[in-house]
């Protein structure tokens, strides 16, 4: 499957990907602090076990950072 992950186009596997499931595969170290949208449409983390992802789709994975 190809996926557009923030811009950038990357290839996996599967044919089918829950949110959760990429981040394991993307972010495995780091899932507290983050939030996605696919297709400019937040997906609450209470559905990213539930929420297929498809190759059409534009995911973007927002990182909270602290500043000042």
């Amino acid at each position: 499957m190809e996926l557009k992950i923030n811009n950038q186009t990357k290839q996996f596997p599967l044919d089918s990907l829950t949110v959760q499931a990429l981040l394991d595969l993307e972010i495995p170290e780091k899932q507290n602090g983050i939030a996605i949208a696919i297709n400019n449409t937040v997906i609450p983390k209470t559905h990213w076990n539930s929420h297929f992802i498809t190759e059409t789709d534009d995911i973007l994975i927002i990182s909270a950072t602290q500043g000042g």
